[in-house]
């Protein structure tokens, strides 16, 4: 679906969106402002990270956005970004992809009619402003699941789940900040005019304030998947200490009944009258020792 949207007249300007590119569509796009047709195919696929080409008549750019929808085990670019391919120059701005933004349409009849921004460097501006926007909630979603699953790991239980839903947290945090620094080539490439200066300056620091929070959450899932694995020996570790316990009062206990479980014919003890007896309190007695013993190592 291709929209041409009314610049004010004055400006000589044009803005083309294309939602859901066909292929027919971008080889017309391509002959009337003579496009490279590579540069074009680069539109349609979607592996393509944040880049900034300058070409013979026209800037190339591709930005990816946060996903407003993703599933909770995705973990690769495809999964959380969407991809938006981008030229433009002093007179002309074509804005491309699959899926619908409704912050196009938003920078449109926000700021085109009430002639707030006036030219096509104003526009790209606020396009990257939006796209580097949609990361910050997902940023803060992150960083809060990381806080819960803390606060559980710690005053509840563990787990199997959690540690992969760490990794997962882990892994989203790396991707975003890996487009956001891929991002930043197209931000130190984009020169301000008067007007968009201070716009300019601000998506500089949302930029740069992202990159922290999501190097923040990659470090605190990090570090989180550590304490979770450490707290996994530990526990695993008692369980293993209970279990020497109880073996070590058993070994002597059930040393002796195999001795006198041997029925010899000559085993002198085997005919005594209060043998069965002598041997119960034996083994008592070798357990309350065994007990002491441990007590005063402070193993138990």
């Amino acid at each position: 679906m291709i929209t041409k949207y009314e610049l004010p007249q004055e400006t000589g300007c044009t803005w083309i969106d294309i939602e859901h590119p066909e292929e027919h569509e971008l080889e017309k796009l391509s002959a009337q402002f003579n496009l490279h047709q590579y540069t074009v195919r680069d539109c349609l696929e979607p592996d393509h990270l944040p880049k900034f080409e300058v070409l013979d008549d026209f800037n190339f750019v591709i930005i990816r956005v946060f996903a407003a929808e993703i599933d909770d085990r995705g973990h690769t670019a495809q999964d959380l970004t969407n991809k938006i391919a981008i030229f433009f120059n002093d007179k002309v701005l074509i804005t491309i992809h699959r899926r619908s933004f409704d912050f196009i349409s938003e920078i449109y009849n926000k700021y085109i009619p009430t002639l707030k921004i006036h030219t096509i460097s104003e526009i790209f501006s606020k396009i990257l402003w939006y796209g580097l926007h949609s990361y910050e909630k997902p940023a803060q979603l992150i960083s809060d699941e990381i806080d819960d699953i803390e606060s559980s790991i710690f005053l509840q239980s563990i787990h199997p789940q959690q540690l992969e839903h760490i990794y997962f947290l882990k892994r989203k945090a790396s991707i975003c900040k890996k487009m956001l620094l891929q991002t930043t080539d197209i931000l130190s490439r984009h020169h301000s005019t008067k007007n968009d200066k201070i716009v300019i300056q601000d998506i500089k620091d949302l930029h740069l304030r992202l990159i922290t929070l999501f190097d923040q959450a990659q470090e605190d899932a990090h570090n989180l998947s550590n304490v979770y694995i450490s707290l996994s020996a530990q526990k695993t570790n008692d369980v293993m200490k209970l279990l020497t316990v109880f073996s070590v009062f058993f070994m002597p206990l059930t040393f002796i009944a195999g001795i006198y479980g041997m029925n010899f014919e000559n085993m002198p003890e085997l005919r005594a009258h209060y043998g069965y007896h002598i041997t119960i309190a034996s083994m008592l007695v070798i357990s309350i020792i065994i007990f002491v013993w441990f007590k005063r190592r402070k193993l138990i």
